[in-house]
């Protein structure tokens, strides 16, 4: 049973040091999509379109309103609390949130012509969403998942923590000539 709730040997907050190679890559994905974000929010709220209006505002191609504005804020400001804190949090940030952007793609698509489209969202939307989320979530994989990670990658260590000591122990074993 522990092997079924903990199949990879270790927590992830405990082998990957915010300081790490791959965290640049992870803050990078949150700063920037972050940014996009609030930018977006910012402009939307700029134009003081309606807080639920799905009168086809449209801020930097995108169809929005008020609550389209302050949430994509509200996201950006999070993803910019992942930048700041690095690490294992903006990668497992960076996934959770693509997830979610990819989920709301799809539930928004199933709302389009409804009076339950609150976000007022249009296609272009439901694509920047799909887009987004994507994007987070590769930004959060880099270097997590793969058939190729190098075996110094701390990810490849945690899965992999037999070989990893004995490969550990063959290099302790080798003793440079001088």
């Amino acid at each position: 049973m522990q092997r079924v709730l903990h199949p990879v040997n270790a927590r992830l907050d405990e082998h990957l040091p915010s300081d790490h190679k791959l965290s640049k890559v992870y803050r990078a994905g949150a700063g920037l999509t972050g940014l996009l974000l609030v930018a977006f929010g910012i402009l939307g709220l700029v134009d003081r379109i309606g807080f639920f209006d799905t009168g086809g505002d449209t801020v930097l191609a995108l169809n929005t309103n008020g609550a389209l504005s302050v949430l994509s804020i509200c996201i950006g400001g999070l993803l910019f609390v992942g930048m700041v804190i690095g690490g294992t949090f903006a990668s497992t940030l960076n996934i959770v949130l693509g997830v979610a952007f990819i989920l709301s793609g799809f539930v928004n698509l199933a709302l389009l012509d409804t009076g339950f489209n609150f976000l007022a969202f249009k296609i272009p939307n439901v694509l920047f969403s799909f887009v987004v989320g994507v994007m987070l979530m590769w930004f959060g994989m880099y270097g997590r998942v793969g058939s190729a990670l190098p075996h110094d990658n701390p990810y490849w260590r945690a899965r992999h923590p037999e070989q990893a000591a004995r490969e550990k122990q063959q290099a302790a074993a080798v003793v440079p000539v001088d």
